[in-house]
């Protein structure tokens, strides 16, 4: 049986370049304060963390696809990659658009090129807009021999404002995404792989996610071909109420997620589920007694060297049928 493909998921915690490095000034006049003192130790410290659990996953494999967001600009993807190549891991890829959103970050994918292929004119992104431009949707389309996979990095605006406050904000990224969704299945065909993973800064069974992305949490609607809708199943169901979640605020969190569409939930893409969805590393990132993930933090009073991020990554396989 051929080998599984390992696709995951990881909001990194603000991995951003040294505090001396060119920026746009608004961005600058944002981040400014964030930055003092982060310097060249600070962020390979971040490096080798990062790199210890991005190897960590696929039983030690690394990823064979990874998701990323949180992440302030290509450059300081590079020095990711090299750190978990020097460190012994594979040789990744970088796939990436800079954004627009006020604190200048980004999503990306690192990818093996060994494995899966792309270019620049098999990638697309949207900007989630509210008053001003914020956080992205990025779509790459990758082909795997004779195989193609459309996966959809996806960063939605933050409750920082208030859940409810903010809800609006993330429908329209969730109408967003389905549109997206629309759109794929029109260029390349109803049953066309896709997998969509981000940090939605809302748990599966919200508004933002049921009613306007349209992913649901029934294998069986979502294969249907009566829908008029472009369904996604969302694969973290199975994850909640088991006191486990992705992101720890006041109680568990599941934020960080991953969808398919129905070409894969029905093998008819040539890509079916192999297993479910699964929270990555905690053995290596779990701290205190909730056993929430150890943050790395950025600002001047919250770093800790020791720490990785504020989000456990997520995965899940996939088998060619």
């Amino acid at each position: 049986m051929p080998t599984p493909l390992h696709i995951a998921f990881w909001n990194v915690e603000n991995l951003f370049d040294v505090e001396t490095a060119v920026r746009l000034p608004k961005i600058q006049a944002i981040v400014g304060k964030d930055l003092v003192g982060w310097n060249a130790e600070l962020l390979d410290a971040k490096l080798r963390q990062l790199s210890m659990v991005i190897r960590s996953m696929n039983k030690g494999k690394g990823p064979d696809i990874l998701g990323v967001c949180e992440v302030e600009n290509e450059p300081v993807l590079q020095q990711l990659v090299g750190r978990i190549e020097s460190d012994g891991g594979r040789k990744y890829k970088v796939a990436h658009a800079d954004t627009s959103d006020n604190r200048g970050i980004d999503v990306a994918f690192l990818y093996d090129g060994d494995v899966a292929k792309t270019s620049k004119d098999d990638m697309f992104q949207h900007w989630v807009v509210k008053r001003y431009a914020t956080r992205e949707l990025f779509q790459v389309n990758f082909t795997l021999g004779e195989r193609k996979l459309v996966c959809v990095g996806n960063h939605w605006p933050s409750r920082t404002a208030g859940q409810y406050e903010s809800e609006p904000y993330r429908m329209t990224a969730g109408e967003t995404l389905a549109y997206w969704i629309k759109r794929i299945h029109e260029k390349q065909g109803d049953d066309v792989g896709i997998v969509v993973v981000g940090d939605f800064n809302d748990e599966p069974f919200n508004r933002s996610i049921t009613e306007y992305a349209l992913a649901l949490n029934d294998v069986k609607r979502v294969s249907s071909t009566r829908n008029q809708n472009d369904y996604l199943l969302n694969l973290m169901w199975p994850l909640l109420g088991t006191g486990q979640g992705t992101h720890y605020y006041e109680g568990w969190n599941t934020l960080d997620q991953i969808m398919v569409s129905r070409g894969i939930a029905t093998g008819k893409s040539g890509w079916k589920l192999a297993g479910e969805a699964r929270i990555e590393a905690r053995d290596i990132m779990a701290k205190g007694e909730k056993g929430e993930p150890h943050r790395f933090g950025i600002k001047p009073n919250q770093r800790d060297k020791s720490g990785f991020s504020d989000h456990f990554p997520v995965s899940v396989l996939l088998q060619k049928e």
